[in-house]
């Protein structure tokens, strides 16, 4: 199924990094498959390291070797540059789409690699690349996740699963920049599922110092702490999530407040000077085709969307790392299917939440099979009572 959807992209994508991947993809998912059915003992490893390397590697490498890549790793890459040379990542007056920066503050980070190699040595600056660095970012926080987990997450087979699969091998090779968003949500979920509110916290103040599509979570984590462990938890995470947003944004803001205002908020909500690429034909954008009436519907129905998601955390709060990571990719469903602006592409991060919770609390549901031994076997042992032996 993989092998067909990524060989859909050579044929439909106008997007030349897309059917780069697809092609790659394609034969990656084919030999894997081929690899399961022919080494019963050892496919299973295999197909997934065959997955990875021609889904993730070979596209990867490629594209950063020839500079292919979707517009959006230019614009963290010169968001990195113009933070060094004037304290914020927005252009005053941008004067086409692609100079307009529709993100936070936060992400300007993934283009300071950039900006330090940009006059080095020319092979040195293929490590300036965003992705490169978006993905060692994601990584990183799926494997800080899995620790805090107890090391119970993803082990090291399913975890390369994961990443070889279509709904993170794509935006890996492409463009990024929305996996060090996923990864700081998943991670910040794992640690307010173990009680751990001011970590949660800090990893939230990350994560809605990127893009405000983040915001939802403040919401969803602080009802997971409320109910796991007190309103005081939920409390002090929340105000240590609002209070490293404010800290992260605020020079930018004070520097430059209409840019930020203008390029992150109206822009994506096709309200800016520029219009927003993100068209894809969901239920929102179609609404504001309509004019300035379906805008103002497609906004109610968004507002709407988010009320009935609050009140659901009020009245039945997540108890786990599941219901948690479930209800959040539900807000950001509704959040992507009607707002005035989207693309399918924003889908894959509410997929990936839900299969990655369910992934890393998958083996702490089941004992291991020589817990359930040694336990039966206990309760079957016969009490010794005075000298028997």
């Amino acid at each position: 199924m993989a092998a067909v959807w990524a060989a859909a992209f050579p044929v439909v994508s106008s997007l030349g990094p897309h059917r780069v991947w697809g092609a790659s993809a394609c034969v990656g998912y084919l030999c894997a498959a081929v690899a399961v059915l022919s080494w019963r003992s050892l496919g299973r490893a295999v197909s997934v390291w065959i997955a990875g390397i021609g889904a993730v590697l070979v596209p990867l490498v490629v594209l950063v070797l020839t500079g292919g890549a979707q517009s959006e790793v230019g614009v963290v890459e010169r968001a990195g540059l113009l933070t060094v040379r004037q304290g914020t990542p927005y252009l005053a007056d941008p004067q086409a789409v692609v100079e307009v920066t529709p993100y936070l503050p936060g992400m300007a980070l993934f283009g300071l690699p950039g900006a330090v190699v940009a006059d080095g040595w020319e092979p040195l600056r293929y490590l300036g690349d965003a992705r490169l660095w978006c993905a060692a970012a994601f990584l990183c926080c799926l494997w800080a996740a899995g620790r805090v987990l107890g090391g119970r997450g993803t082990g090291q087979l399913v975890g390369a699963a994961l990443i070889a699969s279509p709904v993170v091998a794509l935006p890996l090779a492409v463009s990024g920049v929305d996996l060090p968003l996923t990864g700081l949500l998943c991670l910040a979920l794992a640690l307010a599922a173990r009680h751990r509110p001011v970590a949660a916290g800090l990893a939230l103040a990350l994560a809605c110092s990127l893009k405000w599509t983040a915001w939802p979570a403040l919401a969803v984590v602080a009802a997971l702490l409320a109910h796991r462990a007190g309103l005081g938890a939920a409390l002090r995470g929340t105000g240590v999530a609002v209070a490293g947003t404010v800290l992260a944004v605020l020079p930018s803001a004070l520097l430059a407040p209409g840019p930020l205002v203008e390029q992150v908020f109206a822009f994506p909500t096709g309200r800016g000077e520029w219009e927003t690429p993100a068209a894809s034909p969901l239920p929102g954008r179609l609404l504001a085709d309509l004019g300035p009436f379906g805008w103002y519907a497609a906004m109610t129905l968004l507002a709407a969307g988010g009320v009935a998601v609050a009140v659901s955390l009020w009245v039945r709060p997540p108890t786990g790392l599941v219901p948690a990571a479930d209800r959040l990719a539900v807000g950001l469903c509704t959040a992507f299917l009607l707002a005035p602006a989207g693309r399918f592409g924003y889908l894959a991060l509410p997929v990936l939440l839900s299969v990655w919770a369910r992934l890393a609390e998958a083996p702490s549901r089941v004992a291991p099979a020589r817990s359930r031994v040694v336990a039966a076997g206990s309760a079957a042992r016969p009490v010794l009572v005075g000298g028997d032996r």
